[in-house]
């Protein structure tokens, strides 16, 4: 049986939603911010993958060290939709999902750093 990694699975549900986000941002004609939000939205959960294949601990806090700052550049590029309004689209709900991803990988790589 398949271990379950929470943060792994909602990683990646919000990398779809994101997907799915940059598609919506493409039709209203928002090229530049919504390549942005697309590379470092997925690269989150992309980097978490990798880390549940890290060689050592210290490989394991740099990948998670690593989705923790493209998360943080993801909740950048969402502020910056919200308050520019260059959309018409609403991403409260993507900007609490974001900040929920940053307070676990937070999380995990103090935890991680202080179990050396």
């Amino acid at each position: 049986m398949k271990k379950e990694n929470i943060v792994l699975d909602k990683s990646f549900e919000f990398a779809l939603i994101i997907i799915d986000l940059f598609r919506r941002l493409k039709e209203e004609k928002e090229f530049i911010i919504s390549k942005q939000l697309l590379r470092s939205g997925t690269s989150i959960g992309a980097n978490i993958q990798e880390a549940t294949a890290a060689f050592s601990r210290k490989d394991f806090v740099h990948k998670m060290s690593i989705s923790s700052k493209e998360a943080r550049e993801t909740r950048y590029w969402l502020r910056l939709l919200d308050k520019s309004k260059l959309t018409s689209i609403d991403v409260g709900q993507h900007l609490e999902k974001v900040e929920n991803l940053i307070k676990i990988l937070t999380k995990i790589v103090k935890t991680s750093q202080e179990n050396k």
